[in-house]
């Protein structure tokens, strides 16, 4: 049975939360939604009013990927949402700052992500999570990640295709550095000695600086260096 409720605020994961509480994703405060209620959750949601602060999001993978959580929101909300947050919890400890203008990081420019890669039938599969799902979507075309990580997708796929098992799925970290893709896996297969060969032709042919497999480096070609202000740190 579908129900009407008002959102009265956001919670600190992103979700809307009306009287109860009741917890309704993707939603913003003083909208009227509806959906069914599943114990403390609103699903299937309905916009019935919405907030003057919703907007288009921009990423096409928005409704299925579970990467972002607030993009059906303007870029002021977002920045005064966190402000909030931060603000409240220096108050629980006695603390009040003057606040300076929040900077707002452009699309494109996440320099680390942790994807989610496993084995299909017809080859590989590399994307995020679908939120709160075990599902995988794919984000050729996401608006968080910087081209360098999405150039690296097809990397992720062929680490699933070297050393993920049937069932699993392989967490593989890509981060941008200075010298190139700084990769590490997790979940795999056992490291033995064809899958380091198989890993380190991977690495030669997408031009990685490093790759780690379960913590232990297989190859690094260069150091994975990153640039903090006037600082380069290895």
């Amino acid at each position: 049975m579908s129900i009407e409720v008002t959102i009265d605020r956001l919670g600190h994961q992103g979700d809307g939360i009306a009287a109860g509480p009741l917890f309704a994703p993707r939603t913003l405060p003083g909208e009227v939604v509806s959906g069914v209620v599943q114990g403390q959750r609103l699903e299937e949601v309905r916009i019935v009013t919405p907030s003057p602060d919703r907007v288009q999001p921009p990423c096409r993978h928005y409704r299925g990927c579970g990467g972002c959580q607030l993009q059906h929101a303007s870029d002021g909300f977002v920045a005064a949402w966190k402000e909030d947050f931060v603000r409240s919890a220096l108050a629980a400890q006695g603390l009040e700052i003057p606040f300076l203008p929040m900077a707002t990081s452009p699309a494109n420019s996440r320099r680390r992500a942790v994807l989610a890669v496993r084995r299909t039938k017809k080859g590989a599969l590399a994307g995020f999570h679908g939120r709160a799902s075990g599902v995988i979507t794919e984000i050729p075309d996401c608006h968080l990640l910087h081209r360098d990580l999405l150039a690296g997708l097809p990397l992720a796929e062929g680490l699933a295709l070297a050393g993920a098992s049937r069932k699993g799925a392989l967490d593989v970290t890509l981060t941008r550095s200075l010298a190139g893709l700084d990769v590490a896996v997790e979940g795999g297969k056992p490291l033995d000695g064809s899958l380091q060969v198989a890993l380190a032709q991977l690495a030669e042919r997408h031009d990685l600086a490093r790759i780690a497999w379960a913590g232990e480096t297989v190859a690094m070609r260069r150091p994975a260096a990153q640039r903090f202000g006037r600082a380069e740190v290895v």
